[in-house]
């Protein structure tokens, strides 16, 4: 068990040593009603004041019922202003214009590159510095957007682990409701993140902080770490080598 007390203070002070030194007004962040977000608003409203929490549906009917009233738990719990955008007439203004079919996959992928836009067009318009709100077990097996939630200014639990997080948030004694929902990236209907990814997220973990894991579950980690890879990796430019920067 990791002392979740310091862990706190060190967060915290991290966050408001990021804001003094950008100069800025504030922070926003996806109010998603999940248990990263939420562990992200309580650590920045914590360390600063001034915190916005954007909640951004996009079609999925999770997205205007439960994540929508645990996100305005969260924001009534500890004081943390929000906003409602909805994205799904945005979404379908953009595929309708596209003279192109659209995939799935890709029109799944949209709604989380529009949050970003949206997070980003209040944060140059206030001010306001982006916050992460993704985990070390989601980083580690590719289970974010690229240029969409893994876009951000500054990511204050990237170093947790799914279980990690579940543990501060009660430590922080975070509302139950947001504790006990199943994880998911709300994307589409009856969507979870370990369905979809075909682990537990307690295997997950387990891999990442002992190593240990069945035969099966490391076959599942390996291959979705590797093709993911190109998420964990700066652009590709013209010109430089070894990492070096032009």
């Amino acid at each position: 068990m990791r002392d979740y007390k310091k862990e706190t203070s060190d967060r915290v002070a991290f966050i408001r040593r990021l804001v003094a030194d950008a100069k800025v007004n504030g922070i926003v962040f996806n109010n998603s009603g999940g248990k990263d977000a939420a562990l992200v608003g309580i650590l920045c409203k914590m360390a600063c004041d001034d915190t916005l929490g954007l909640i951004l549906p996009c079609g999925v009917r999770r997205n205007y019922a439960d994540d929508r009233d645990d996100a305005l738990l969260l924001g009534e719990r500890y004081y943390i202003p929000h906003r409602v955008i909805d994205l799904l007439p945005v979404r379908e203004a953009l595929t309708q214009t596209m003279d192109m079919t659209i995939s799935d996959f890709a029109y799944i992928n949209i709604a989380p590159r529009l949050r970003m836009t949206a997070l980003y067009a209040v944060a140059n318009s206030e001010n306001r510095l982006a916050a992460g709100t993704g985990n070390r077990s989601e980083r580690h097996m590719g289970y974010f957007t690229k240029w969409g939630d893994g876009a951000y200014d500054f990511n204050p639990i990237a170093d947790l682990t799914a279980t990690e997080a579940f543990e501060f948030l009660r430590y922080l004694q975070a509302p139950e409701a947001i504790i006990n929902k199943a994880p998911s990236a709300g994307l589409f209907e009856g969507q979870t993140d370990e369905s979809e990814m075909g682990i537990t997220y307690e295997a997950l973990d387990t891999f990442l902080t002992t190593g240990k894991a069945s035969e099966s579950d490391r076959a599942v980690i390996n291959r979705f770490h590797a093709a993911s890879a190109h998420k964990r990796t700066p652009p590709v430019l013209y010109g430089a080598a070894d990492g070096d920067c032009l």
